[in-house]
């Protein structure tokens, strides 16, 4: 029987946010934001790795899981200094003999929904790698160095990635392990791990529009509203 398993990344500083506390402790409501992330998935899935900044672990453990029972987090570890290598350390912890999959989500993404996970966890079972995304709204424009613009793709054909992003464990394990020897740093997301070095083809699985990255200080005013909505239905 295979075994889904979620990393969730706690461990972004969120310099674009200002002030002092990270913005996955932020509070929405009387809650931080982490908590809705973690507990979006506790129900869908067998256990979660919560990975931290540096330091912050304790305070994860103590403050978010210990305190909100979340009883799927198997293991809180240290993040490394950019997003790839917090999720590759997330991976490394991970025992698995039996086939499994697993879901990367970012933290700061409370307001993902157990419909969008179920689709995640469908689609990767059958297809082994895929993400979350919704098709784009607006035009995208391709610019150059010197801000010209030099192509306009088809909209049509583009499409706004979001996580979480899921993948066979074996695949993307391995996927990981040849991206950080070869040293290549330009990896934002996890799907460019599995395109460069994976097995597998990656296919979207629709999201949310409302599946917003708190990032700055407008989108957590955003979240409150979208909060707000969500408590009405």
């Amino acid at each position: 029987m295979s075994k889904i398993i979620c990393i969730i990344l706690a461990g972004g500083k969120g310099k674009r946010m200002g002030g002092k506390v990270s913005k996955q402790f932020l509070l929405l409501e009387d809650k931080p934001v982490l908590y809705y992330s973690l507990k979006a998935f506790e129900p869908f899935v067998d256990e979660i790795i919560l990975v931290a900044a540096a330091g912050e672990e304790e305070f994860c453990r103590k403050e978010i899981v210990e305190k909100y029972n979340i009883g799927k987090v198997s293991a809180v570890v240290t993040g490394g200094a950019e997003r790839y290598l917090s999720v590759y350390e997330g991976l490394k912890v991970i025992d698995s003999e039996d086939e499994s999959y697993v879901l990367i989500h970012d933290g700061a993404r409370p307001f993902i929904s157990g419909d969008t996970i179920e689709r995640i966890i469908g689609t990767v079972q059958e297809k082994k790698a895929c993400i979350a995304a919704v098709p784009s709204k607006d035009t995208i424009k391709i610019g150059n160095r010197a801000g010209v613009v030099v192509d306009t793709p088809d909209r049509s054909n583009v499409w706004v990635v979001q996580t979480p992003q899921a993948f066979e464990y074996g695949s993307i394990m391995e996927a990981y392990t040849k991206a950080i020897a070869s040293g290549r740093t330009d990896i934002t997301d996890d799907s460019m791990v599995m395109e460069a070095f994976g097995d597998y083809k990656v296919y979207f699985v629709m999201g949310q529009y409302d599946n917003i990255k708190l990032t700055t200080p407008d989108d957590m005013v955003a979240g409150m509203a979208i909060l707000h909505a969500k408590s009405r239905n």
